[in-house]
């Protein structure tokens, strides 16, 4: 009997020891999610309010009238401004453009004469500048075709004189509109319906499904061109990948809020840059293969497990992204509680700040010299990282814990760019391509077509490579679309419209009026 109760107090004292353990662990569980919904709430409470560290100077656009002290500083001559601790001069506006026309309007004194009775004499003029704008001015290209007969053979039949090809046959849209219409929408993000009411403002008709239909035309008018541009980024053995979405309203067997992709490239030598602009409506992994065939070299992308499959290919070198690294421990560092940020980030944070600092001393180096003191300067660097990064034992499912998961995920790909003087420590190049896209899609928030998708993808090809490579998109564009339908027609080399061979100086002449009527 004493040898059962024994027992029996035994296998109870076990059972209370199990429970006890298993409540331990949902204690420390739910202290865990308490501490991560306390992070997340931080985090985006930093996010809504505090300034970003990466902000771009684009989204001063939606902050206009904060600017607005900032815009009467610049307008003012050179003053002195004394603070408590020095006095500094304040910027001095930069003088209007001195090949801008001038209209000249003199303002003279009423009365001359003098209290004395004698007439003042002019010894002198102050002379100030006001810009000036007059809106888009539009003109008619009138085509006269002669015709001619022989007057000497009847049967002869008349010949009128060809029509050069154009970029829309039988359209009434001349390269320059078409030009002004595609860097509108996919230069400055431009709605077309917002155009319609600027051409209306000038008493022109153009309906937003009229001017839908030439930019889709003009899609396709280019796409062996863009198609030419690729091909020639892949020729170049350092390559730069991201993806961003993208709502395509008319796919089908889809659903009309589902998401489609843009998926951006950016190659070629560094004095002939491209930027390749795809459309899909996968993520998949198999896009990225398709979108490179036959490429060797580095590929350079965030942490995206869908690049796995292209930078499995054993000719090509996946490169990491350090500003995805580093935002990641920005945003453990935001979510930090106020006045208790962690050590352990701010370390982090630190190292990361002496790689970058490193790239910017380098910037203007030749390749060889950058790839040494790389070695020299930064690998010191990242071989403290990598020994910090081993010591550590964090939650995982914290921001921090996520950050250095990442960081030893991304490892052997981050440190790839030490290899040589040509690669970037960072994606920034590409993802600056994707921005004015981004940009534009809160404006035009969505795709009709699939064919205005891709019409989309290859215009903003033209117009971000055209940019990267110094020239005026708008005049480059006009070019694009006054040469482009003849050389297709002849059956010549695209080459010739190559950004990189294209003389900026050759491209003034679009901005006069009537040029294109010439």
């Amino acid at each position: 009997m004493a040898a059962q109760l024994i027992q029996s107090l035994q296998d109870d004292n076990v059972r209370l020891l199990s429970e006890n353990e298993s409540l331990k662990r949902q204690l420390l569980f739910a202290l865990a999610e308490v501490a991560k919904l306390e992070e997340e709430k931080r985090l985006a409470r930093a996010e809504r309010f505090a300034a970003s560290s990466e902000e771009h100077p684009q989204y001063a656009l939606f902050n206009e009238a904060e600017q607005e002290a900032v815009a009467e500083l610049n307008e003012s001559v050179a003053a002195e401004i004394t603070v408590p601790a020095h006095t500094r001069k304040a910027p001095k506006r930069k003088p209007l453009p001195a090949d801008l026309p001038r209209v000249v309007v003199e303002h003279d004194l009423d009365n001359k004469a003098c209290d004395c009775g004698a007439d003042k004499v002019r010894i002198g003029t102050k002379t100030s500048e006001q810009l000036d704008v007059i809106p888009a001015q539009v003109f008619v290209i009138e085509h006269q075709r002669h015709s001619y007969k022989c007057p000497c053979c009847e049967d002869a039949a008349p010949e009128t004189a060809p029509m050069p090809a154009q970029a829309i046959p039988k359209s009434m849209a001349s390269p320059g509109l078409l030009a002004h219409v595609a860097v509108a929408k996919y230069d400055d993000g431009l709605p077309l319906y917002r155009q319609t009411k600027q051409f209306e403002r000038l008493g022109i008709e153009l309906p937003r499904q009229t001017l839908a239909s030439y930019m889709v035309k003009c899609g396709e008018l280019i796409t062996p061109l863009i198609e030419r541009m690729a091909l020639h980024a892949r020729t170049y053995d350092v390559m730069q990948m991201d993806e961003t979405r993208v709502q395509v309203l008319d796919e089908e067997n889809r659903r009309a809020k589902s998401q489609s992709w843009m998926w951006v490239m950016r190659g070629g030598p560094p004095d002939q840059p491209v930027i390749h602009y795809a459309y899909d409506p996968s993520r998949a992994g198999s896009v990225a293969v398709d979108l490179l065939p036959d490429y060797r070299g580095y590929l350079q992308t965030d942490g995206y497990k869908g690049y796995a499959k292209v930078l499995s290919q054993p000719e090509i070198t996946g490169l990491g992204c350090w500003a995805h690294a580093r935002r990641k421990f920005i945003k453990a560092q935001q979510a930090a509680p106020k006045g208790k940020p962690s050590g352990k980030t701010q370390q982090i944070l630190a190292w990361i700040g002496k790689l970058y600092a490193l790239e910017k001393r380098l910037a203007e180096v030749d390749p060889e010299t950058r790839q040494a003191q790389r070695m020299s300067e930064a690998k010191p660097i990242l071989d403290q990282i990598e020994q910090w990064m081993g010591k550590q034992s964090i939650n995982p499912q914290s921001l921090l814990g996520k950050a250095i998961s990442y960081l030893q995920s991304e490892w052997p790909r981050l440190i790839i760019y030490l290899q040589d003087g040509r690669l970037n420590i960072d994606n920034n190049l590409v993802e600056n391509a994707i921005r004015p896209f981004a940009l534009g899609r809160k404006n035009w928030l969505f795709s009709q077509s699939i064919e205005g998708a891709k019409a989309s993808a290859a215009l903003y090809s033209l117009i971000e490579t055209a940019r990267a490579n110094g020239l005026n998109t708008y005049t480059y564009l006009k070019h694009v679309f006054t040469e482009l339908p003849g050389a297709m027609a002849r059956d010549e080399s695209l080459d010739e419209l190559m950004p990189w061979n294209i003389d900026p100086m050759l491209l003034e002449k679009y901005l006069v009026s009537g040029t294109a009527a010439k």
